[in-house]
């Protein structure tokens, strides 16, 4: 079902990295979720009212609330797809990503309702009318929401969706609700437990497990999380095998929605090449690998030494102490500056965001450099790695 939905409503499916590609995808999810929710609504609520379950009622307002998440999908997916204007130079793809708090906050509501109503039902308790339709309609329902999980799993992971991920989150999380409901109804029939508003209290936790966890997310990205490692890899991978790029550091990804990227790195040249010539090659990376991410890209030359067998020497024995000290450092733009009492030493030592031990690593370096040559003195600057 799900591939010939695809085929029938997404042009040109396999090229997830075009703009016009990812918003049919995001309308197709959008509108599919809408119906199928609303379908679910409407047979829960009728099976709600007829055998008085509040846990159903409530499983039914849920999937109310994931269609009104769906319509929040769709409207955040085409305002995404709005071009570059004055106001907006880098598009409007961040939408999505308030698209996808939307989505969160409605769920969130929606979890705090059900945890007052399933308060009420087990503080007051009432008899339940079951039947075969009432289970039948659950099963179905849990059929459809795993169907739907499989689904928005599937085109949000094709297409780096976070919206439809959460989405898929949010269908799993019902499977396991509407499972829960199921099993009061059955409870309720063979036994005669009146358990409705415990599962109601089971199934408004889990909605608001599912809430938090899409807000928490949508808000990470938001603020600036950390780049998809895929992407990352990629992006070095391509760079590092064009000619005459010796290394890389200083790389960035600028996240302004998804499929709206721009990435800015330092490339490692040979100092003594052609200027003319390595600036025609950085050229003709930024546009070729540029084209194959399907992003703008910025690339800054650095030249390095690499025919001094001095600087050479000295600059793997810093870079293996620092290896030693923590497999997390590293180094870039290592220059040897001698003058008549001392030598400099100059380079960028690379920290992983958030690290502590600066001072440390400092002390360290300068104490190895020392034990080198008591003539070395270390000039250093600190980065971040962003990626």
């Amino acid at each position: 079902m799900t591939a010939w939905l695809i085929h029938k409503f997404v042009p040109n499916a396999a090229q997830t990295a075009d703009p016009e590609v990812r918003a049919s995808y995001g309308t197709l999810a959008s509108v599919v979720g809408i119906l199928v929710n609303l379908l679910l609504a409407g047979g829960k609520f009728l099976m709600g009212i007829l055998s008085g379950s509040l846990a159903i009622t409530a499983d039914a307002a849920n999937n109310l609330s994931d269609a009104a998440g769906s319509v929040v999908t769709l409207i955040s997916v085409r305002l995404a797809r709005k071009p570059v204007d004055l106001d907006h130079p880098f598009g409007h793809g961040r939408m999505e990503y308030l698209g996808s708090l939307g989505v969160g906050v409605l769920i969130v509501i929606m979890g705090v309702s059900l945890l007052r109503d399933a308060v009420v039902s087990i503080l007051h308790p009432e008899a339940l009318s079951v039947s075969w339709v009432v289970i039948a309609v659950l099963v179905l329902s849990v059929l459809g929401k795993l169907w739907l999980f499989l689904f928005y799993r599937k085109i949000g992971n094709e297409t780096k969706n976070g919206t439809l991920l959460a989405a898929a989150q949010d269908s799993r999380g019902d499977v396991l609700a509407t499972s829960a409901v199921l099993l009061s109804v059955a409870v309720n029939a063979l036994l005669g437990w009146k358990i409705d508003g415990w599962i109601g209290l089971v199934v408004a936790l889990i909605v608001l497990k599912a809430g938090w966890d899409v807000c928490s997310d949508t808000v990470n990205s938001l603020l600036g999380g950390r780049p998809d490692p895929e992407k990352i890899e990629q992006l070095r991978s391509l760079l590092l095998s064009r000619e005459g790029i010796l290394g890389l550091h200083d790389l960035v990804l600028h996240d302004y929605g998804p499929g709206r990227c721009f990435a800015s790195v330092h490339a490692e040249v040979d100092a003594s090449g052609n200027i003319l010539d390595i600036h025609e090659m950085i050229d003709d990376a930024e546009r070729e690998v540029g084209h194959i991410m399907k992003m703008p890209i910025c690339i800054h030359m650095d030249p390095i030494v690499t025919g001094n067998e001095e600087v050479n020497h000295v600059r793997d024995q810093i870079s293996h102490f620092l290896k030693g000290l923590d497999p997390a450092l590293s180094m870039h733009d290592f220059r040897m500056v001698p003058g008549e009492g001392h030598t400099n030493l100059i380079f960028d030592c690379v920290l992983p965001a958030g690290y502590t031990q600066k001072d440390m690593v400092l002390n360290a370096l300068t104490a190895y450099a020392k034990s080198l040559n008591e003539g070395y003195c270390l000039v250093v600057m600190f980065d971040t790695d962003y990626t």
